[in-house]
């Protein structure tokens, strides 16, 4: 009898003993979720395969902030023990750049200078707000660089549940766009055009910085189409994709040419133009701060017609927008105040669309209209103007007056005017049935499958000047907001080069569940009282069962 109670005790123990030595041969994760929230992209597995040598991941994300972004901190810390069981090479550690009573403007300026701009929230203790500063960034490393990771993605308006969930669906992207940095090499060519009057180096500077991190980029300029245009094309067709930001000199018919017959061969093209000539300095600079806004002929009104779009010589004002900045005051007494400006409009995107997918708004200035044509081209709407909208014709006067004039919403009766189109397909070539404007070995009248992206705004490209140094791309130092400019334009380009299937991480859905802070502030005393008193009524009731069961105990014996 012994041995029989005996041997039922010894078996739980040895298949306990067995599951064990059998767990450290095979090795496996399972992901119970509804949407699969701790599972990684084949994407993601293929960056990771190609990890040869350690990388060390350092999060900021560590510290006393609200427990929504408690939940960012978590998510984070699971995301990166899955990379780190997928690849042991992965390592990780949380710091809190505030410990030890660190000075945290020192600390924040530090974070500045390494373009990791520091976040500031308002945290809500017993109903009294105060304002705290968090760092939500990491840095991932290996023996040659180090690449920041933003983990905080807001939009304008959004609660702080919505940046919460935006957030953590970014979080495989950012992460692994990190690893395939540190890891790959770049094999994709972009040639930034010049000679047509485009935006500065020093104006395009943050951008390129991005850009050469992910692509090899090299100017082109189509001087020599008018001695040479098939050498011309030939160079050119060695680049994947071309990036026009804002021209504003006309393009004669042979450079329209190549750049058409660069197309049909299969070549991609970013246009970023202003059809209307309009620049904000120069209300600063005119005496009466005022300018005279008239149409810019860039002749390239058939190159776009016959590709599907148009872009109309009008202003978009729009109702939201991003505010004008002004001093007011002298010397000591100087202080920058916002006003809105209807002529610098945010474009948001309601599209699933992995371009445009959780970015902030787009801040646009002295945008046109887009109007899209019917052909057999597939045409898709990323960003646009919101319901608010007013366009205005040119020639017309802007005055920096209108601010004192609040807009009339009555009369900002437009909505969803397109701002930013990409189109897709087999073109058909300007010159198809057309005098050729010059001779070329071999002419295309249908491209290959390619793409191209029309925005109606050069200046989304321009980052701003401070004590003569490129800033952020986006990023106002005045509003201490940063708009979604970059995150567009990368996001772009990373579409259009097919890169690697990594926009496909952006599709990922995760919704999390938060409590409802108001309804716990309201019923605060309850829950208190409640998980105060629920276990002590417990305490007390088994007490009483317990004591009655030893009385019957008693009174049998």
């Amino acid at each position: 009898m012994k041995d029989n109670r005996f041997s039922k005790l010894l078996l739980p123990i040895i298949i306990v003993v067995c599951i064990n030595i059998l767990a450290t041969f095979f090795f496996k994760r399972v992901d119970v979720t509804n949407n699969q929230r701790f599972s990684l992209a084949e994407t993601s597995h293929h960056i990771l395969t190609g990890i040869e040598e350690p990388i060390l991941i350092e999060v900021f994300l560590k510290g006393d902030f609200p427990s929504e972004y408690k939940r960012l901190q978590n998510e984070t810390r699971y995301l990166l023990e899955e990379y780190a069981a997928q690849n042991p090479l992965i390592k990780f550690s949380f710091i809190n750049p505030l410990a030890e009573n660190i000075d945290a403007q020192s600390v924040a300026e530090q974070f500045y200078k390494a373009g990791m701009i520091p976040e500031t929230i308002n945290v809500n203790e017993n109903g009294k707000i105060s304002e705290s500063i968090m760092f939500p960034w990491a840095m991932a490393s290996n023996s040659k660089q180090a690449i920041p990771v933003k983990l905080l993605h807001r939009k304008i308006g959004d609660t702080n549940e919505d940046i919460i969930n935006a957030s953590i669906q970014q979080l495989e992207y950012v992460f692994s766009d990190a690893f395939k940095r540190l890891t790959s090499k770049r094999s994709k060519k972009i040639a930034i055009m010049r000679g047509n009057g485009e935006l500065a180096d020093v104006q395009l500077a943050d951008f390129l910085t991005e850009l050469k991190k992910h692509y090899f980029i090299a100017p082109f300029t189509l001087d020599s189409v008018a001695n040479n245009p098939q050498k011309t094309l030939q160079q050119l067709s060695q680049y994947d994709l071309i990036l026009e930001a804002k021209p504003t000199h006309r393009y004669t018919e042979k450079e329209k040419y190549v750049l058409d017959q660069y197309l049909m061969n299969g070549g991609k093209a970013i246009w970023l133009l202003d059809n209307v000539m309009a620049e904000k300095d120069s209300l600063f600079t005119s005496k009466h701060q005022r300018m005279l806004t008239f149409p810019r002929d860039l002749n390239l009104t058939d190159f776009f017609f016959q590709y599907g779009v148009r872009i109309n010589p009008s202003l978009v004002t729009d109702v939201i927008s991003a505010p004008i900045v002004l001093a007011n005051g002298q010397g000591d007494q100087t202080r920058f105040n916002p006003y809105p400006w209807v002529y610098a409009p945010l474009a948001f995107s309601n599209a699933s669309h992995p371009i445009v997918k959780n970015i902030e708004a787009v801040k646009f200035d002295f945008a046109s209209p887009i109007d899209t044509l019917r052909n057999n081209i597939n045409k898709t709407i990323l960003l646009s103007s919101s319901e608010n909208t007013k366009l205005i014709g040119t020639p017309t006067e802007v005055s920096l007056a209108i601010i004192n004039t609040p807009p009339n919403p009555k009369t900002y009766n437009q909505a969803s005017v397109p701002l930013a189109v990409l189109l897709e397909g087999s073109f058909k070539s300007v010159y198809q049935n057309r005098v050729k404007p010059t001779n070329l070995t071999s002419h295309k009248d249908t491209s290959t499958p390619t793409k191209v992206l029309v925005v109606s705004d050069g200046d989304i490209i321009k980052n701003e000047m401070k004590n003569g140094k490129p800033m952020s791309l986006g990023y106002d130092p005045y509003t201490a907001t940063t708009y979604g400019n970059k995150d567009f334009l990368i996001n772009a380009i990373n579409y259009m080069l097919d890169d690697d299937g990594l926009l496909t991480l952006r599709a990922k859905n995760v919704q999390l569940a938060f409590l409802d802070t108001q309804k716990v502030e309201s019923n605060k005393s309850l829950w208190q009282w409640l998980n105060l008193g629920i276990p002590l009524i417990c305490l007390g009731i088994f007490g009483f069962i317990f004591v009655l069961i030893r009385k019957k105990q008693f009174i049998k014996k």
